[in-house]
C-alpha cells in the first residue's frame, strides 16, 4: 500500500523496518481522541472557508461512522499504515472517497499525535484522582471505626511512641490528597492545544486555533509552535506523579504485609484480596500489597524511560516520541489499577485490636511521657532524658515494663504530679491523647483531621 509520504521514495519500505516504525499496536487506544480532534479540526476548516462547508460535514459524518464500524468490530485496522492516525484516514477515505484527502489540511501528525495524547492524558488524570479519592473515603472511614484504636508507633521499626491506629490511618490520606493535588496541578500544563502548530513551524492557513480549543475543551492554546511539538514535559510531569503515588501505595503495602505477618497479627485480609501457596496449605498471602510494592519499580521505570528519551533530542520533533507513549499507557494503567485493587483490600481489612493492645505491653513507648513529665517539674531535658533512659534499662533488665513503675517510687522523683498524669507512663491511650496539638495524635486532633478529610472530599473543586 502506497505510503501517505511515498511521493519522495523510489523504493518500498523493507517489511523489518514497517514492523519496526510501526505504534498502531499500541496507539489504537488513542482512536477515540484522534478522531475527536480530527471532528474539531475538520470543523474548524470548514468554518474558515479552508474547505468547503458541505466537504467539512462530509468528513465529520464518515469519521463518526469510522468510529461506530471500529467500536463494533466491523471495521480493523492495518498493521501496515503505521499509525492510529493513518488508519483512520484511510477508513475515511473508504467511507467519503476523495474527500477525507482534506481532513489533513493545516496540520501534521506531529501536533495531531500531540493533540491526541493530551486529550487521553487529560482524562487519565480525571480517572486517577477519582480512584484516589475512593481510597481515600475508605481510609476515612476505617479511620473512624478505629478512632479509639492504640498502636505502637514507630521508628527504625522499632516501637517508639503510641499512637492512634486512626492517626496512622491518616496519615497515608494525606499523603494521596497531595498526590491528588499534583495531579490537578499537572493537568494544568496538559491542558493546551497543540493542534495548529504544523509540523513544527504553524501553517499558512488561516485556521481558528481558539474554536478548536473550545471544541475539544482545552483552556488555553500552545504559544510556540516548535515547542508543542518537540516536548513531552506534561507526560514526564504526569509519570513523576504517577510515581510519587506508587510510593505512597508501597509504603503501605510494606505496613500491610508487615501488619499481615505472624509476628505482627495486627491485620486480617479477606480471603477475597488473598491468595494461597501450592506446597504450604496454612499460607494466606498478601498478594495484592506485595504486588503493588512490586508494580512500583515498575513505574519508576516508565518515568526514567521518558527522561531518558528526551533528554538529548534536537529541536524539533523526532522519531524518538513515538516512544512516549508506551510508558504513559503503562504508568496509567499500572496506577489505576493499584489505586482500585487497594481500596478493595483496605475496605475489607479487620484490625486485631487485641492483638495490638497486647504488643504494647512491656515497649516502653511512654518513657518519653515519663521524660517530659520530668521536665514539667524543672528537670532539663536532657538529665530528664538520662534518668529515663537509667529507669527503662533496670526495668529491661528485671523483664518488667513501666507499665508496673509503683507510684511511690516515681513521686520521689517528682515534686508534685496528679494521678491524671502519671497515668501517661502506665496507660498508651493516655499518652497518645496527651499529644493534643493540631496535627498530633489524640483523639481530639484526629477527629479534627477526619473532618476536614471529609470536606475535602465533599467539595466539588
Amino acid at each position: 500500500m502506497k505510503k501517505p509520504w511515498g511521493g519522495r521514495f523510489t523504493k518500498p519500505t523493507d517489511k523489518a523496518v514497517e514492523a519496526f516504525t510501526a505504534s498502531i499496536h499500541y496507539d489504537s487506544r488513542l482512536l477515540e481522541y484522534d478522531i475527536r480532534g480530527s471532528i474539531a479540526h475538520a470543523k474548524m476548516l470548514g468554518k474558515c472557508k479552508i474547505i468547503p462547508p458541505e466537504d467539512a460535514e462530509k468528513i465529520v459524518v464518515g469519521l463518526e461512522q469510522v468510529l461506530s464500524d471500529l467500536q463494533s468490530g466491523k471495521a480493523k485496522f492495518d498493521p501496515s499504515l503505521e499509525d492510529v492516525h493513518m488508519n483512520v484516514e484511510t477508513l475515511l477515505a473508504g467511507q467519503i472517497g476523495e474527500v477525507a484527502g482534506k481532513l489533513h489540511t493545516a496540520r501534521s501528525r506531529n501536533d495531531q499525535v500531540a493533540t491526541d495524547v493530551r486529550l487521553y492524558l487529560k482524562d487519565e488524570i480525571d480517572a486517577a484522582i477519582e480512584l484516589i479519592k475512593t481510597l481515600q473515603r475508605t481510609l476515612v472511614q476505617k479511620a473512624k471505626e478505629n478512632l479509639d484504636v492504640v498502636m505502637p508507633g514507630y521508628t527504625h521499626m522499632q516501637h517508639a511512641q503510641p499512637v492512634l491506629l486512626s492517626h496512622h490511618l491518616m496519615a497515608y490520606f494525606w499523603m494521596l490528597q497531595r498526590d491528588s493535588e499534583r495531579l490537578q496541578d499537572c493537568r494544568k500544563r496538559v491542558d493546551v492545544l497543540p493542534l495548529g502548530s504544523g509540523a513544527l513551524a504553524g501553517t499558512p492557513f488561516p485556521i481558528d486555533r481558539e474554536f478548536v480549543a473550545k471544541e475539544l475543551g482545552f483552556s488555553a492554546i500552545s504559544k510556540n509552535s516548535m515547542d508543542a511539538v518537540a516536548d513531552r514535559d506534561f507526560i514526564a510531569e504526569f509519570l513523576a506523579a504517577c510515581s510519587i503515588i506508587m510510593a505512597h501505595l508501597s509504603r503501605f503495602s510494606e505496613d500491610i504485609i508487615l501488619w499481615n505477618s505472624h509476628e505482627f497479627r495486627f491485620i486480617e485480609l479477606d480471603d477475597s484480596v488473598t491468595t494461597g501457596s501450592s506446597i504450604m496449605p496454612q499460607k494466606k498471602n498478601p498478594d495484592v500489597a506485595e504486588l503493588v510494592r512490586g508494580k512500583t519499580g515498575r513505574v519508576y521505570g516508565d518515568l526514567i524511560s521518558l527522561l531518558t528519551t528526551i533528554k538529548g533530542l534536537p529541536m524539533t520533533y523526532n522519531r524518538d516520541l513515538q516512544e512516549d507513549k508506551e510508558p504513559l499507557f503503562d504508568a496509567a494503567d499500572t496506577v489505576k489499577s493499584s489505586l482500585g485493587v487497594f481500596s478493595i483490600m483496605l475496605k475489607s481489612a479487620k484490625f486485631n485490636v487485641k492483638r495490638i493492645a497486647e504488643d504494647m505491653h512491656g515497649d516502653f513507648s511512654t518513657a518519653t511521657d515519663m521524660a517530659d513529665i520530668l521536665v514539667m517539674q524543672g528537670y532539663p531535658f536532657r538529665t530528664a532524658h538520662e534518668m529515663t533512659g537509667d529507669l527503662v534499662r533496670e526495668f529491661n533488665e528485671d523483664g518488667l515494663g513501666l507499665e508496673l513503675l509503683p507510684l511511690k517510687e516515681f513521686q520521689e522523683m517528682v515534686r508534685k504530679v496528679d494521678k491524671k498524669t502519671i497515668q501517661r507512663i502506665t496507660d498508651p491511650k493516655a499518652s497518645a491523647n496527651a499529644k493534643n496539638v493540631p496535627g498530633g495524635t489524640a483523639r481530639e486532633q484526629v477527629e479534627k483531621q477526619i473532618e476536614e478529610a471529609l470536606q475535602i472530599l465533599n467539595s466539588k473543586t
